[in-house]
């Protein structure tokens, strides 16, 4: 599955002061179990500090067991990561909670106007995103390694603009960060879902709304193939 992007997107490196929720913690709902981490080593953020996010990929690899995420960018790099069941299973409320913090959703007087809010959302950027290009394989630096790292640990924040920012790092060393405007946030939990739905891991990754429908033809609404 590939979301192909219309705007930039920055991969941003890491704050000083930022949470970690180790693939071990407990994600429910609003209560999220957030540990502090120290501050790491800065290796590697020199190399995509001014990327910017042109495609992302995520597929099942049965042989693995795990989803395999690709991030290429507009400068020619790839960042390739492992997601095993475990680290979906913590991502997917990461996910949906960053949805339902929208200031407009916020602002909802009731849980069910929230959650209604939130699938009309999702359905909107899910039309309006661009899944039918393919994914470009094309020769690409990979700044982080030839091989894909395995997501261990996960950590949302904001960035200085209020913006969403997902971390994906491995258990040791550099990861991945990349800001989460409200197309890409939908768009990758739909590219998740497929994914998943190719895979037996028996995981419900639903948006909390009837309204998230999959587009059909007759409506003249894309698809995802």
């Amino acid at each position: 599955m590939t979301l192909g992007l219309a705007g930039p997107n920055p991969a941003q490196p890491p704050s000083a002061s930022r949470s970690t929720i180790p693939l071990g913690a407990d994600v429910t709902g609003d209560a999220t179990r957030l540990l502090r981490e120290p501050s790491e080593p800065a290796f590697g953020v020199k190399l995509i500090r001014q990327m910017r996010l042109h495609q992302l990929k995520i597929e099942f690899r049965p042989e693995e067991d795990r989803l395999l995420m690709r991030l290429a960018t507009n400068t020619a790099a790839e960042v390739l990561l492992w997601l095993t069941r475990r680290c979906v299973k913590r991502l997917w409320p990461v996910l949906l909670n960053m949805a339902q913090a929208a200031p407009e959703v916020v602002l909802q007087p009731n849980p069910e106007a929230r959650k209604a809010l939130v699938g009309f959302q999702h359905e909107k950027a899910i039309r309006q995103a661009n899944f039918s290009t393919p994914y470009a394989e094309t020769p690409r630096e990979r700044p982080l390694g030839a091989d894909p790292l395995l997501v261990a640990r996960i950590q949302p924040r904001r960035d200085p603009q209020g913006r969403h920012v997902l971390g994906l790092l491995p258990a040791t060393g550099q990861g991945v960060h990349v800001t989460l405007d409200d197309g890409l946030l939908h768009g990758l939990m739909k590219l998740l879902q497929n994914a998943v739905a190719k895979s037996d891991w028996e995981l419900d990754l639903t948006v909390p709304a009837v309204l998230a429908q999959p587009a059909d033809a007759a409506s003249g609404r894309p698809t995802i193939n």
